[in-house]
């Protein structure tokens, strides 16, 4: 995987991107500005590489017009941009319906939850930030996150780290 987290030009995205066609990639991420759907559309049709955008997603809609535009072959929305558990499960749908495969960006510990109730699920980005403060950090086995068999989102925070992290 590349990302290059918008930090493209049109012109550059499409030199860059094309020469990166061949090394296998599962996908290019965010080459050009989150917003940019003319461009990351142009690369969807131009390179054998999936692009994959989303993170930026400012709720559903956003993906729904990305989607109507064909600007990526795959998604990426972010928790808390795309509206929370409520906007995620609305853009779950969008992807479903477009037949797009769809991964995480980021809070893997309330993500992994989500993406299993994904029909087109795809990767979860794991960065454990959360860790230090949290009782039971979601376990990693075998390059996968199983949600946990408890109600809600299972997260319990550790409240001597807490304190610990307020205190500097």
């Amino acid at each position: 995987m590349a990302d290059y987290n918008q930090a493209l030009s049109p012109r550059a995205a499409r030199e860059r991107c094309r020469r990166l066609d061949d090394e296998g990639l599962h996908w290019i991420e965010e080459p050009v500005r989150h917003d940019d759907y003319a461009t990351t559309a142009e690369l969807a049709a131009l390179l054998r590489t999936p692009v994959q955008i989303g993170e930026n997603f400012a709720g559903p809609r956003d993906m729904s017009i990305a989607l109507q535009q064909r600007a990526s072959d795959l998604v990426m929305p972010d928790l808390e941009r795309i509206g929370g558990v409520s906007g995620w499960t609305g853009a779950a749908a969008l992807a479903d319906v477009a037949g797009i495969e769809m991964s995480s960006h980021l809070y893997p510990e309330v993500s992994a939850h989500l993406l299993a109730a994904t029909p087109t699920a795809h990767w979860i980005e794991y960065v454990d930030w959360a860790a230090p403060v949290l009782q039971e950090p979601p376990a990693v086995v075998d390059g996968y996150v199983t949600p946990p068999d408890v109600p809600g989102t299972g997260l319990v925070w550790d409240a001597d780290a807490v304190a610990r992290f307020r205190r500097g």
